[in-house]
């Protein structure tokens, strides 16, 4: 190794992550000079970050987190290339990092030039595409805030919920994780009818009208059929109208009341990699 010792190397690897023989080439390159060897890993890196710029990065890992006093909710997906990089454990480990700092992020252009360690989180993202060899990117960035946030990370990673009550009470952990499940379950579009767009509710009664002029039922009746399926839609597409997993015989909103009178759910969120 010349004169770049073994230490030196390890202390780049370190710092950086980067392979030992990455490091021990930097630190040849940059005559043993530390900063500089550190810059031109970041420069292979936005090399790699170029050459990769068009690839698809639809495998990662999707990580929710609340605060310490449980008022805001961050969930965010790390994507990467291929299964194999997303269930490494220093790739997720790098994800809970940066959620953590998302915590105190408003949107992802925020989170992206926060400070990570001496570079920002997107500085950190190309060095790391350098290291890794594949494409990284925030995917997405989704936060909510509630007198209590409650959150569920499903196994595996690809699909994470956060949820708000405005309430919080003794307990409220366990409320808002079941109601996080089931959104995680059940993939809600929204959480009340008043949430769901003008455009999906003229789209479900057009698409109710096809199906009933299909059978033959007369055009009179029609907008009155169609109304019908409508609140059939919104009972199992809505989060509050949904049929609670843990028991079907009662609606979410149902049993959040049945832990606590006045509470309601307020907002979600949901992230999937699927």
């Amino acid at each position: 190794m010349g004169n770049i010792t073994a230490a030196e190397v390890n202390k780049l690897r370190k710092a950086t992550g980067a392979g030992m023989m990455d490091c021990k080439n930097a630190l040849v390159e940059a005559n043993g000079d530390f900063d500089l060897a550190i810059e031109n890993l970041r420069k292979k890196g936005q090399k790699v970050a170029a050459k990769r710029a068009d690839r698809d990065s639809s495998e990662g890992a999707v990580i929710a987190m609340v605060n310490e006093n449980q008022t805001k909710g961050v969930v965010i997906s790390l994507n990467c290339e291929t299964d194999f990089v997303a269930k490494n454990e220093s790739f997720i480990d790098l994800a809970k990092s940066f959620c953590k700092i998302a915590l105190g992020c408003s949107n992802k252009d925020e989170l992206l030039s926060s400070n990570f360690e001496s570079m920002t989180v997107n500085e950190k993202l190309v060095e790391q595409t350098g290291v890794i060899g594949e494409k990284l990117e925030i995917g997405a960035f989704e936060y909510i805030s509630s007198n209590y946030v409650g959150y569920y990370i499903h196994a595996g990673n690809k699909i994470a919920t956060i949820v708000g009550l405005s309430h919080k009470f003794e307990n409220s952990f366990d409320v808002s994780k079941n109601v996080a499940m089931q959104v995680a379950a059940m993939n809600p579009i929204a959480l009340n009818e008043d949430s769901v767009s003008k455009d999906i509710i003229e789209k479900e009664i057009e698409i109710a009208k096809e199906q009933l002029r299909a059978e033959g039922k007369p055009e009179a009746m029609l907008d009155n059929i169609a109304k019908g399926k409508l609140k059939k839609f919104f009972k199992d597409n809505t989060l509050i109208n949904q049929a609670y997993i843990k028991d079907n015989k009662s609606s979410v909103q149902s049993y959040v009341q049945s832990e606590n009178d006045d509470c309601i759910i307020t907002d979600f969120k949901r992230v999937a990699l699927v």
